[in-house]
């Protein structure tokens, strides 16, 4: 979703090639041609589905990586090679089609002009299934989900290793979420919006009572960014009533660092709640799938509601920030905020208290049952 350690008020990161320039670098660098192209939506990088006429997988996603992002060659170096580990451990996750020169991506300029920016190029493999936004999810799925989020850490921490792992070590990564307090310098992009009070009160309230825990949390590799539209789905069912759904696909790995467990589940409670109707009770079924894999302990616990909280203000914060640069993509952009802000003043008007009541109780109840 994002781009590199902090966001730039006075610079332009996103690439802007047309169809036409992406379906000549699909040629150019992977040896290619392509017979069908289309833009898709994206935060500050530039995607594109792409059929090739080739034999075999001829469906791919051109990611061009924004200009800042393509100066740091090892981290997206990390993150290929995770995707990569990943399918190689059985996960749905995209895997890249060799340069012709036989590398995972290639530095490519962004234009004829002299001195035009410099944007890293992948072909990765096309995942089918439907996002999670477009769905009615139900618990079973929310389990799925919560299952997934701990398995990816779990395997990407204790088997990946690879030389460029240490580039996950983000520092003042803006979507890490330990990086809350950083959002001061931004708040600025949501004017006098009435809802600003509520967003400082979560970064107070993150600096008071989440960092000074930071160092008893169980430190892992985070995906960071398992949204609703990050993860694809597909039924067995023919019935949309009682739809039974599996995980078919894992999408954009550029907000992977070094976190902690709590922050991944924390992260996919937050996205899950975003489309539902009953966002408050979304959380406990969300939980019982991650503690199915990784159980938290009573301090991770006790943090939950604050992540939460905290990762909702940097969707706000940073997607109206971020829309005051690319006004054109503002759409896509503010898509959690047209639930978001409604989601986090319940929460808030409900109480922490309240709202671990529901999630934890809901959780507890799957000790007793398999999920729905």
């Amino acid at each position: 979703m994002s781009s590199g350690n902090e966001c730039q008020p006075q610079t332009l990161i996103k690439p802007a090639l047309g169809e036409r320039e992406a379906a000549e670098l699909v040629d150019r660098v992977f040896g290619l041609k392509v017979s069908w192209i289309r833009s898709l939506p994206s935060y500050d990088d530039q995607n594109f589905h792409v059929r090739v006429s080739a034999e075999g997988a001829d469906e791919y996603v051109l990611k061009i990586t924004n200009s800042e992002d393509s100066q740091k060659p090892e981290l997206i170096e990390a993150q290929t090679q995770a995707m990569m580990f990943l399918s190689a451990e059985g996960f749905p996750s995209a895997t890249p089609y060799l340069t012709k020169d036989g590398n995972i991506m290639s530095l490519e300029s962004g234009g004829a002009r002299a001195g035009s920016k410099k944007y890293m190029v992948r072909l990765l493999t096309y995942l089918p299934g439907t996002p999670v936004a477009k769905i009615g999810t139900n618990a079973q799925i929310l389990y799925e989900i919560g299952r997934l989020a701990a398995s990816v850490d779990k395997v990407l921490s204790e088997k990946f290793q690879h030389p460029s792992v240490r580039s996950l070590h983000r520092g003042q990564f803006i979507w890490n979420l330990a990086n809350v307090p950083l959002l001061d310098q931004y708040i600025y992009a949501l004017g006098q919006n009435k809802y600003r009070a509520v967003v400082e009160q979560v970064i107070e309230q993150f600096k008071g009572k989440v960092i000074p825990k930071l160092s008893r949390f169980r430190a892992c590799i985070n995906h960071g960014d398992l949204n609703d539209h990050n993860i694809l789905v597909d039924s067995s069912s023919a019935s949309l009533e009682n739809a039974h759904y599996r995980v078919s696909g894992i999408l954009d790995f550029s907000d992977m660092s070094y976190g902690y467990y709590v922050f991944e589940v924390a992260i996919a409670i937050m996205y899950m709640m975003i489309e539902s109707p009953d966002p408050l009770s979304i959380g406990g079924h969300v939980l019982a799938g991650f503690e199915s894999v990784v159980p938290l302990t009573a301090e991770e616990r006790g943090a939950l509601f604050l992540l939460v909280s905290g990762r909702f203000a940097q969707s706000l914060i940073i997607a109206a920030h971020t829309a005051v640069l690319y006004p054109e993509n503002k759409e896509y952009l503010t898509i959690t905020a047209k639930t978001g802000w409604k989601h986090l003043m319940t929460m808030f008007e409900v109480g922490q208290e309240a709202v671990e009541k529901t999630w934890f109780e809901t959780a507890q109840a799957y000790t007793h049952r398999a999920p729905a």
